[in-house]
């Protein structure tokens, strides 16, 4: 686990296209495909801008209407140097031995640059779009299971024979190990995800909710993985909009949700109250499905934390807020939830390529400023003997 004073910012790879407006989809809402195409020209200049800007990663999105994860990734390792990729996969579609070969050629293709966010899938119904019939409880039974093959053929050299409930296999091996297996980064809210995070993450990833109840969330998973004997690394899920001023950020959270029309968050939010999500449900209940948002509701009225916005998952399914204010009050609130635990940031917003710069450039300084290094940003990018170290706030 990185010090106290480290943090590590991931950014995201919208593989269904990107939009200067809040984009719809996922957990049972309809889809919105982004007026910028996810073709590779624009896939790449934002892979490219958020090297540029340090990132350590792009989360890269598995579901129904992105463009395949491994496919899309591996077409930008030659055209990157040093960014990771945090390609989502759902365990239990395809053989794990595959899985581990696929992680294996990326790992020797891309010099070591892949990281795996594991999707288990929280809604029946799609799951039956890619022809799986089991239910929430089982995925995270299979999911189990193909973690601890993948784990077993990206690590041992010894062949495997394994008979589980959902998978069998016999004799599978790779042929070479990678130098590095990917780090597993692994979300989940219910009791069964949390279970399987302990047991197989090396980072277990949140939405973003208030600080008391994300540190009320790391409290119960290490307590399951001490359970495991296991330390993990945790992390959150966040979009951003942070410009030089608190005025001009929030000026943009009231241009995103004045293009909101109440009829379609009204529909939206009937079509999340129906979902399987744990997390969905803990994300719908900051904004009471909705029911805060009507014509004429202004941006801070739905800021439930400070500089925490849920106007996002008004109609996005997932991750649903967002921070919001000047670089230096974004920047408190990562160092906050730094405090209580937090050491990966994984962050985006509208349009994805502009708003690279707007961390990069503005954010990562005055999380300097504040005495936090910041992977991948050399300390003398600033002074450190002007950083003021940050002290959480007594609420």
């Amino acid at each position: 686990m990185a010090d106290n004073n480290t943090v590590t910012l991931h950014w995201f790879l919208p593989t269904y296209g990107d939009s200067r407006a809040i984009m719809a989809g996922g957990h049972g809402t309809d889809p919105h495909i982004g007026e910028r195409k996810a073709d590779l020209h624009y896939l790449t200049q934002l892979a490219l801008a958020a090297e540029a800007n340090g990132f350590e990663s792009v989360l890269t999105p598995t579901g129904q209407w992105c463009e395949d994860a491994w496919l899309t990734t591996a077409a930008l390792i030659g055209r990157t140097t040093r960014l990771k990729f945090l390609v989502a996969l759902r365990p239990g579609l395809v053989s794990p031995t595959i899985i581990a070969q696929q992680a294996q050629t990326f790992q020797d293709l891309s010099h070591n640059r892949l990281l795996v966010n594991v999707v288990v899938g929280g809604e029946d119904h799609e799951q039956r779009a890619f022809g799986d019939h089991l239910n929430k409880q089982q995925r995270y039974a299979r999911a189990d299971e193909v973690l601890t093959i993948t784990n077993h053929l990206l690590t041992n050299p010894d062949p495997i024979d394994f008979n589980g409930q959902y998978l069998t296999v016999e004799g599978a091996q790779l042929k070479s190990r990678p130098q590095v297996a990917p780090p597993i980064y692994f979300g989940g809210s219910s009791k069964p995800g949390i279970d399987v995070a302990a047991k197989h993450a090396d980072v277990y990833l949140t939405w973003g909710e208030p600080p008391q109840k994300v540190s009320e969330k790391i409290t119960r998973v290490q307590a399951q993985a001490d359970q495991e004997g296991r330390e993990l690394g945790y992390g959150i899920r966040l979009h951003v909009i942070a410009r030089e001023t608190s005025e001009e950020a929030w000026a943009v959270a009231e241009r995103l949700l004045a293009d909101l029309d109440p009829d379609t968050v009204a529909r939206i939010q009937a079509g999340l109250a129906r979902s399987q999500s744990e997390g969905q449900r803990r994300m719908t209940e900051l904004h009471n499905q909705g029911g805060q948002f009507t014509t004429g509701a202004t941006a801070r009225d739905l800021e439930i934390a400070p500089n925490l916005w849920t106007g996002v998952g008004l109609v996005r399914g997932g991750a649903g807020t967002a921070l919001v204010g000047s670089y230096e009050e974004v920047a408190e609130r990562i160092a906050e939830y730094r405090h209580i635990g937090l050491e990966h940031f994984v962050l985006s917003g509208y349009p994805h390529l502009e708003e690279t710069y707007h961390v990069g450039e503005g954010v990562v300084p005055a999380l300097q400023r504040l005495g936090i290094d910041v992977t991948n940003h050399d300390r003398r990018s600033t002074s450190q003997n002007n950083a003021v170290p940050f002290v959480p706030a007594t609420r």
